[in-house]
């Protein structure tokens, strides 16, 4: 009998330890899916946008400021990524859309694992039509309060502009609607962004720590 009692005792405790681990696992997924609450953004819209200058993998370096009459737009990228990996066709034809108009876009690594030859080597593979910027200290990141990948932001002549997911598919299915497309007619039309922040969607930063 005690011996019943001492096998129940145990199985209660590996259910309560499981449904805590599951627990736990849920919050860090949320985070995975962009929650805010990771990273405390100092990007606001209608704000200037935080000044960066990081190298490229192609050895230049870019700086925001050489962009102050532009529209740039902010891709947080992460070639591991698996969301990103599915999203490589929409972001290349999305920027090459309005890299006619004059838009700049700018994928922002924040990886701290990654080397600018690994990213070197995936834009070739890949054939993405845009530098890749190394910012593996994640500095730029956290000034942003990028907190997944992709995260998207659009900055018109310096401002802040938009902040968030590329689209409202959440990862899944298809989308109805491409935010960052909508942004940019609107900033070209010299309109408001009638929706100027989503919640981004993908996975992690993996900021150093």
């Amino acid at each position: 009998m005690r011996k019943s009692w001492k096998v129940m005792g145990l199985a209660a405790s590996f259910a309560v330890a499981t449904s805590v681990g599951i627990a736990v696992a849920g919050d860090n997924h949320k985070h995975a899916k962009g929650d805010k609450s990771t990273h405390a953004a100092a990007a606001k819209i209608g704000q200037p946008a935080p000044a960066f200058s990081l190298t490229g993998y192609d050895g230049k370096t870019y700086e925001l400021s050489n962009y102050k009459d532009k529209i740039v737009v902010l891709e947080w990228f992460n070639k591991d990524c698996p969301v990103c990996q599915k999203y490589m066709p929409t972001m290349k034809e999305t920027a090459e859309k309005y890299a006619k108009k004059g838009v700049i876009w700018l994928a922002i690594d924040s990886t701290n694992s990654r080397t600018a030859k690994q990213n070197a080597d995936v834009a070739k593979e890949e054939k993405i039509p845009y530098p890749i910027l190394s910012d593996f200290d994640g500095k730029t990141g956290h000034s942003y309060g990028a907190t997944s990948t992709p995260h998207m932001f659009v900055i018109n002549k310096g401002t802040l502009a938009y902040a968030g997911a590329i689209d409202d598919s959440k990862g899944h299915g298809e989308a109805k609607k491409n935010y960052v497309s909508d942004a940019l007619d609107s900033v070209l039309a010299g309109k408001p962004v009638a929706t100027a922040e989503t919640k981004s969607f993908g996975c992690s930063v993996k900021y150093k720590k």
